[in-house]
């Protein structure tokens, strides 16, 4: 009997670590005083030009402060031309714009920025259709 028992608690516990490995991320959460939006879920569909090109949009009182890459296939060098021109671009906007706001995108890198633009405009939607 108590070898049943002892079965069956791991056979509940490997159910449980596999579960709790295979949940998805938050799409919004509070972080130090701001909201951030991971795109990973809201933008499976865009694609840059080797992959996805999720983001995390933090935004405080309304405005956007930061964009953040997340992990992605792109080239590194191209993403990292594109990281340093556009992803400030955004920054001090309010949400309510950034959502529309016309942004270049960036010579050498243009679908890599093309994908991260729609990834933050999805993000900012996100946030401005569940958080105001």
């Amino acid at each position: 009997m108590k070898r049943k028992l002892t079965l069956a608690s791991l056979a509940a516990a490997a159910i449980f670590v596999l579960t709790s490995q295979t949940q998805e991320e938050p799409i919004m959460w509070e972080e130090r005083g701001m909201t951030a939006i991971n795109t990973a879920t809201l933008a499976t569909d865009v694609e840059g030009y080797a992959g996805a090109t999720p983001v995390i949009v933090y935004i405080k009182n309304d405005k956007v402060e930061r964009v953040e890459p997340l992990p992605n296939e792109e080239t590194p060098k191209y993403f990292a031309l594109m990281s340093r021109k556009l992803l400030g671009k955004w920054k001090g906007m309010p949400a309510k714009k950034a959502e529309t706001a016309k942004v270049d995108a960036v010579t050498g890198a243009t679908m890599s920025s093309d994908a991260v633009i729609e990834n933050v405009r999805r993000g900012v939607a996100y946030y401005n259709h569940f958080k105001r």
